[in-house]
Order: structure tokens, then C-alpha cells, then sequence
């Protein structure tokens, strides 16, 4: 009868070494994976420049398909950003783009564009806007950079603002688009964003009138957005349901850009 022969156990040294060339062997499984991934990233085919433009075709199937899910399973109307006390607001706001405020601008002449899907035009001036209830909201306020910094922000709520001038029928369309009166800056919102409670058409910033570097006379505040979708000196709105044109979409960004 042969004797089975018995497996001396480990020493701490050898199970030490056993884990370390496991955990070798996996990362440089993952590393090699990360390398062959990115390679076929970047040599995939760009999309062809359109309302988005300057992407790897499947970084942007990813983003829609990203976008798709965080609109039906996240978003909410009831689901509002934090809001803080007056007093931690930022004194000086940071800015960060003029892009769209390097044209002049007469103030006195300035009225906002709304163009209604069925062609008829609205020219509103910023005094029948401010005649509107005034909401005010302190947030933190978000940046693609990296960057947020807590605001204070006065206006016209833009439920309110569809209200008052009947464009009710306006948001059963899918999305709104804002752009500058020199045209350069433009932005697309899904319209469930923009009808969001805290989404303010905004001509106070820290209770005093929004100033020119801010994008006075009136500029979009939408807490549910990055900084980048909350677009200054407001020209023309528009409504549809096909996306509207969007600057950083344009090269490359995340068209909803939703947080």
C-alpha cells in the first residue's frame, strides 16, 4: 500500500510570491487589454460632422446611447440640484469664456428672439421680462474644467416665461435652442431640461444686474447642465424636434451634458 504523499503548505514567503505574480499577471492582462482598446479606439473611423462632429464613431455611439439611459432612468423634474443660502455666494464669479460677448452689444435696443415652430416671431424686451416673477437660485455652479464655484442668480423661471407668452404648445417639441445675437455661441437643450423647476432665464447675478462679461442683458441659468449648456447674452430661442446646432457638440462634447 503506497503512502499518498502529503503537500507541504506554503510559507508566507511563497504564498506572498504566488499573489504578487497573480497580481502581476492580471494588471498586465488589463494593461494589455487598456493598450489593444485604445489602440482600436483611435483608429476607428470619425463621425461625420453634423449637429455632432469630431468623435470616434463608437465614443459617440457610447455618449448617446449614455444619454439615452441617464434621460430615462435618472432624470427627474423632481429631482432638484442643492441650493444654498445666500450668504455662500461667490462674491466674484469666476468667468470663463467670452465666446458669443466679443460683438458689441446696444443694450437699450436689445430684444430677445422667439422663434415659434409654426414661423410666428416674438420680439420680448428685458423690461416685460423683468416684469415677470422674479426666482432666484444659489447653487453650485458646475464646469467641464474640473471647476465649481457656489452662485447666486436672479430671473424669470422658464416655465414661467413659456406661461406668459403662450408658447405652451412649444414644449411638446424635444428640444430648445438658444443662441447669441452675433450668432458664434449656440446651445441645444432637451426639453425636459429646460422646462426643469430651477431653469432660469437670468438678468440678476448677485442682486444686482447681470454685467456684460456674464452675458448681460439676459443669459440661460440651467443648474442641471454643465457650465458650458448654460449660455450667455440669449438672442434667439428657437423650438423643434431635431437637435438643435451646440458649439462643443459641434467638436467632439457630450451633446446632453447632464449632471
Amino acid at each position: 500500500m503506497t503512502k499518498k504523499k502529503v503537500k507541504k503548505p506554503l510559507t508566507i514567503e511563497q504564498k506572498i510570491t504566488r499573489r504578487t505574480f497573480l497580481s502581476f499577471g492580471v494588471f498586465g492582462a488589463l494593461a494589455t487589454g487598456a493598450v489593444f482598446g485604445y489602440k482600436w479606439l483611435y483608429n476607428s473611423p470619425m463621425e461625420v460632422k453634423s449637429i455632432t462632429g469630431g468623435e470616434r464613431i463608437p465614443l459617440r455611439r457610447a455618449l448617446n446611447k449614455t444619454e439615452l439611459a441617464v434621460r430615462r432612468l435618472l432624470y427627474s423634474e423632481k429631482h432638484l440640484v442643492k441650493t444654498y443660502p445666500k450668504s455662500m455666494a461667490a462674491k466674484n464669479v469666476r468667468e470663463n469664456s467670452d465666446i458669443g460677448l466679443e460683438s458689441r452689444i446696444d443694450l437699450a435696443a436689445w430684444k430677445l428672439e422667439v422663434c415659434k415652430s409654426n414661423g410666428e416671431q416674438l420680439l420680448i424686451t428685458i423690461e416685460q421680462i423683468k416684469a415677470l416673477p422674479k426666482t432666484e437660485i444659489v447653487f453650485d455652479f458646475k464646469c467641464v474644467e474640473g471647476w465649481d464655484q457656489i452662485q447666486h442668480w436672479g430671473g424669470v423661471s422658464f416655465n414661467d416665461f413659456i406661461k406668459h407668452f403662450k408658447l405652451d404648445a412649444e414644449t411638446r417639441l424635444d428640444y430648445v435652442g438658444m443662441e447669441t445675437p452675433d450668432k458664434l455661441y449656440y446651445v441645444g437643450l432637451d426639453m425636459d431640461s429646460a422646462l426643469h423647476p430651477q431653469t432660469l432665464l437670468a438678468y440678476e447675478m448677485n442682486d444686482k444686474p447681470v454685467p456684460l462679461n456674464h452675458g448681460a442683458p439676459l443669459r440661460l441659468i440651467i443648474p442641471v447642465k454643465y457650465g458650458v449648456k448654460n449660455l450667455k447674452r440669449i438672442g434667439s430661442i428657437t423650438f423643434s424636434n431635431t437637435r438643435p446646432r451646440d458649439y462643443w457638440a459641434e467638436v467632439g462634447y457630450d451633446y446632453y451634458l447632464g449632471l
